[in-house]
């Protein structure tokens, strides 16, 4: 999977760039937040989610960390793909998205178009346990390291533990403390469950 491109922006518009690196153009789709952050700029490393479905391949490019972890976390919702995500994120700003989740805010999330008031509800309920403030910081939680936790959530889940008690669990240790190896994890974890 890609994870980012770093080249020249050789083309811009508010929905789309392409990026050219080593000699290949990289159609990828943005927000109008991203498009703001590029304006002027013609080198970037600009950060990429992959869509790859059996009719099409696409690349959604954003210009920090903290968009791209609430776009996943806005498609991991049921109903809600990466076109709606991105016109969510067009609309709103990472922060405006957090804030209208972690408070419930229906309405601000049914000002997007497409959004309706299930959908909302549902972006909501989904996403109210995996978005908050860190104390302190600015920083949007959204498991940073996403690899250690679906490695302890593998291994606890061959061992025999519920999925939905074994993500609850590692989700309370991830928010917790960070920067836990995946042993630590699973230990924390085996004595929560």
């Amino acid at each position: 999977m890609i994870d980012y491109i770093k080249g020249t922006i050789t083309q811009v518009t508010p929905t789309f760039l392409t990026i050219e690196t080593c000699g290949v153009g990289y159609f990828v789709n943005i927000s109008l937040n991203t498009f703001t952050r590029l304006d002027g700029k013609n080198e970037y490393k600009l950060l990429v989610h992959e869509v790859i479905r059996e009719d099409s391949h696409q690349l959604f490019g954003f210009a920090d960390k903290e968009e791209r972890d609430i776009f996943r976390l806005l498609i991991s919702v049921t109903g809600v793909g990466a076109a709606t995500a991105r016109m969510m994120l067009s609309s709103l700003n990472p922060a405006e998205v957090e804030k209208a989740v972690i408070g419930s805010d229906v309405n601000t999330l049914k000002s997007v178009k497409g959004i309706g008031l299930k959908t909302a509800q549902r972006i909501i309920v989904d996403l109210k346990d995996k978005v908050g403030k860190q104390a302190g910081t600015g920083e949007i939680f959204a498991f940073t390291d996403n690899t250690k936790r679906e490695e302890a959530l593998s291994a606890l889940v061959m061992l025999g533990f519920a999925r939905s008690a074994v993500l609850k669990a590692l989700d309370k240790i991830v928010r917790e403390e960070k920067n836990l190896t995946v042993e630590e994890m699973i230990k924390k974890a085996l004595k929560n469950l």
